[in-house]
């Protein structure tokens, strides 16, 4: 089975798809088909350790999955009030939920897609930046990309089971899934919610594929099934009529393209700054990690033809 996976992946990459890799700025890909290794292709000839930007989210995602089905946390409708309780000082504030900061419908004001990110990595304290932003809307009435708010997930992490986000994903994901010395960025004590995870592409298929096994690895239930489950599924439109269509619907830290919004295959995927993709297409038996260059958001798009026009068609 190996070996014909293999060979068919030789059949993908051809010498047309690999000068057209290097237009893209493609830097690596990672094709898995029914759980086997069908393509791996690397412009600098092996995998590496790299930034996958806000990739990071949906791993966090699976970890606060993992937290309430382990009572550590209550629930996607617990207050987040219960965690920073200066909030209890603003009524709206109080009533943003667990679930609010999964789909990005805080109502906290976040403007110009994630702007002031940046803004909050130049202070000193991230959590009381956060916090400290007006309201713009009621919790779950607006979708705006908020990695300030999935920062507040991590920091719910830390605070919940008694342990680093980095510790927890160690002993829950990243040991049974044998990754290769990941790294994560943190400040003041907290690992960094919205982006800072640095995997191999190998990794990050594997983290795909637990995904489309429903959550399952080597016999054991990493993440619970019924997470996996709704957590890929959309819970808001989110980005869907976003041009170039780089994203889609939107699930608990986890984006949602359907095909009757692509024209190909429903999926869901994981996506980082640049091109930075985890997609996984249930129908096909399908996961597909797929690094570039980060030239902005733009020019991510590059990696979604290349499973829209190359590996999905050759899948199919």
């Amino acid at each position: 089975m190996k070996m014909q996976a293999a060979m068919q992946g030789q059949e993908l990459l051809t010498d047309t798809l690999r000068e057209q890799l290097a237009v893209w700025k493609i830097h690596d890909v990672i094709v898995l088909r029914r759980g086997e290794l069908l393509m791996e292709w690397h412009d600098s000839g092996a995998d590496r350790l790299a930034a996958v930007y806000s990739c990071t989210k949906s791993i966090l995602s699976a970890l606060i999955g993992i937290a309430i089905e382990e009572k550590y946390i209550g629930g996607i409708e617990e207050p987040i009030s219960n965690y920073f309780p200066g909030l209890n000082t603003d009524e709206r504030k109080s009533r943003i939920l667990i679930k609010h900061l999964l789909t990005m419908t805080s109502g906290l004001e976040w403007p110009d897609f994630d702007k002031p990110y940046w803004k909050m990595k130049r202070t000193d304290d991230w959590i009381v930046f956060i916090l400290s932003q007006p309201m713009a809307q009621d919790p779950g009435e607006a979708f705006a990309y908020n990695s300030g708010g999935s920062h507040l997930l991590s920091s719910i992490l830390t605070k919940a089971t008694g342990s680093s986000t980095y510790a927890y994903a160690e002993e829950k994901l990243f040991r049974p899934l044998r990754f290769r010395k990941p790294r994560w960025n943190s400040h003041d004590g907290v690992y960094e919610g919205g982006a800072g995870l640095h995997l191999t592409s190998n990794d990050m298929a594997k983290f795909g594929q637990l995904y489309l096994q429903g959550g399952r690895w080597e016999g054991d239930q990493l993440i619970p099934r019924s997470w996996v489950e709704v957590s890929t599924s959309v819970h808001h439109k989110g980005l869907a009529h976003y041009e170039p269509p780089i994203f889609g619907e939107y699930g608990y830290h986890w984006w949602i393209s359907l095909q009757s919004q692509n024209g190909v295959a429903d999926c869901c995927f994981a996506k980082g700054y640049g091109g930075q993709y985890i997609f996984i297409v249930p129908s096909l038996d399908l996961v597909a990690a797929i690094r570039k260059e980060p030239e902005g958001k733009s020019g991510a798009i590059y990696a979604k033809e290349l499973l829209y026009k190359h590996i999905v068609p050759f899948c199919s």
